[in-house]
């Protein structure tokens, strides 16, 4: 049986995928919470929202992520970065797993990838699961319903848990997969219920198109100031930055929290939604995205609440620390209506540094943000990944490199040409740990990084003076009204100045080994930063 809306010459049937048992097709939210709940996908929560587990799995698993190399990717891939998929390998996995999925109910989405209508790419969901369906709603962008009857995708993403990949036949590394065919315009996703491998398989596709168009593809927040959109910013940063969390702020306009483009005519938000951390989420420091946990249609993923009154424990990392809640924009009073913006005026790189070494705030230069795009340093939070327990220092290029098809000079040199061309003013916040390294120190105060960050985008701080940091040679602002100097300044946290000297040192070792890769590709401007 098929249900919904749909084009009548893009069913289904029309892409190969036969002998399912019922079809839903473009089912809306209050739809989809009921089929979820009928077939025990999870448990209505308060307001509702929907409680939901994804088992063994509760972050991605980019090690299971693979690349079909064929005659589309050969050429344009980097391979260093992206595990390789035989197209044997592929023909297989695909026939095994429509052939598993017949006589199973799908439920399919047609959604759009970017805010700007020149530039979206139509993406087909195909989701053994209704509440993936919820999930991606959000993620993406929903098309007008009259579109629906005449919607074609461009990529189709097949979402099967259940299926079991066999390493041997497919070419891949364990029972769980993520396969991305460029040739097929297709991505199969198999073996593990968490939803974000959807959001983040479209996302790569995206990073993989946007480039050959001139476009900058980022992953990271934005927003505009009140009444402007053109006093926008831009906040790259891997998972735990505090990407979501520093863009929903109350003063500013929210653009969007997680995946943008920046072509000529400005910013512009792939998705329709936001995905938030909710460990130790507070109402007093976070309003705008706790206010989310208790509304009509927010998936709550992983958390642990009471089983008799359903309220959520935002504390309680026992099932895991990647505990996280799935809106759409329109849940944050201040969402941009458009989710579009100017060119950025400021550039910030968030980076969560376990060291404790880092300043809360430093200005770079365009060869120094350069350094710092393609470094890519933070540290992995607890849950981002399997098997990820506390942070990890990592050098992850262009703050996503899991998601990067293509070589990151690609975007770097995407990235650089824009900032010139806009002359936006780049800035490199720490979000982690200060007065020690982890377990020693504390993480840095919300508080200040918002202060310092409010400071940065309304220009108070181009009237502070600064000095040149020893280690790496960015720019630190001397003192900040309403800013304990002591912060600004992280050897002056620590009580064993000969300890932090030395974690110092380390840090800027490690830099230097990571950065020997891309010294091939890059400027002389930007290798003289690297050697320091």
């Amino acid at each position: 049986m098929t249900t919904g809306r749909v084009n009548p010459a893009m069913r289904l049937e029309d892409q190969g995928i036969t002998g399912l048992g019922n079809v839903f097709y473009n089912y809306i939210v209050p739809n989809l919470m009921t089929e979820a709940l009928k077939n025990g996908e999870g448990k209505l929560g308060l307001g509702g929202t929907f409680l939901v587990s994804t088992g063994e799995f509760t972050g991605r698993s980019p090690k299971d992520k693979h690349v079909v190399r064929n005659a589309a990717s050969e050429d344009t891939v980097w391979w260093e970065n992206n595990t390789a998929m035989a197209q044997d390998g592929w023909n297989a996995l695909k026939a095994d797993m429509f052939e598993h999925m017949k006589g199973r109910n799908y439920y399919v989405s047609d959604l759009y990838g970017g805010a700007d209508k020149n530039l979206r790419v139509s993406f087909r969901m195909v989701n053994e699961f209704a509440w993936h369906g919820v999930f991606m709603r959000h993620m993406l962008r929903r098309p007008a319903r009259v579109e629906l009857d005449s919607f074609v995708p461009d990529w189709t993403i097949v979402n099967c848990p259940s299926f079991k990949a066999n390493p041997a036949r497919h070419g891949c590394r364990t029972e769980t997969v993520i396969a991305l065919n460029f040739e097929d315009k297709m991505i199969l996703i198999g073996g593990t219920e968490y939803a974000g491998e959807n959001k983040k398989g479209a996302f790569t596709i995206l990073n993989y198109l946007y480039p050959a168009q001139d476009v900058m593809a980022m992953h990271c927040s934005a927003n505009h100031a009140k009444g402007n959109p053109q006093e926008s910013a831009v906040f790259f940063g891997l998972s735990g930055t505090g990407k979501t969390t520093l863009s929903a702020d109350p003063d500013r306009i929210l653009i969007g929290d997680d995946e943008h483009g920046w072509s000529d005519r400005g910013i512009f938000n792939f998705e329709g939604g936001c995905y938030a951390k909710t460990i130790n989420l507070s109402q007093e420091a976070e309003p705008e995205i706790y206010a989310t946990t208790s509304m009509f249609g927010t998936v709550i993923e992983n958390m642990v609440y009471d089983t008799e009154t359903l309220k959520l424990d935002y504390d309680d990392d026992s099932l895991t620390a990647n505990m996280r809640c799935a809106y759409p924009l329109t849940s944050i009073p201040n969402a941009s209506s458009t989710s579009l913006g100017g060119n950025p005026k400021n550039v910030i790189m968030l980076t969560c540094d376990a060291f404790g070494v880092l300043p809360p705030i430093a200005r770079l230069s365009p060869e120094q943000a350069m350094y710092h795009f393609l470094s890519g340093f933070t540290s992995k939070v607890a849950g981002t990944e399997r098997g990820i327990t506390e942070p990890q220092p990592t050098f992850s290029t262009c703050f996503g490199a899991p998601f990067m098809p293509r070589r990151p000079e690609v975007y770097g040199d995407l990235l650089k040409r824009k900032i010139a061309e806009n002359n936006s003013c780049c800035w490199l916040v720490n979000t982690g740990w200060s007065g020690g390294a982890y377990g020693e120190g504390a993480r840095m105060p919300i508080k200040a990084t918002r202060a310092l960050l409010s400071a940065a985008l309304d220009g108070t701080l181009k009237t502070v003076a600064f000095q040149m940091d020893p280690n790496f040679g960015f720019e630190v602002p001397v003192e900040v009204p309403g800013i304990e100097t002591d912060l600004l300044h992280p050897r002056s946290t620590w009580k064993d100045k000969d300890a932090y000297d030395a974690q110092a040192a380390k840090l800027v070792t490690m830099f230097r080994e990571n950065f020997e890769q891309y010294m091939p590709y890059v400027s002389d401007d930007i290798k003289a930063v690297a050697i320091g």
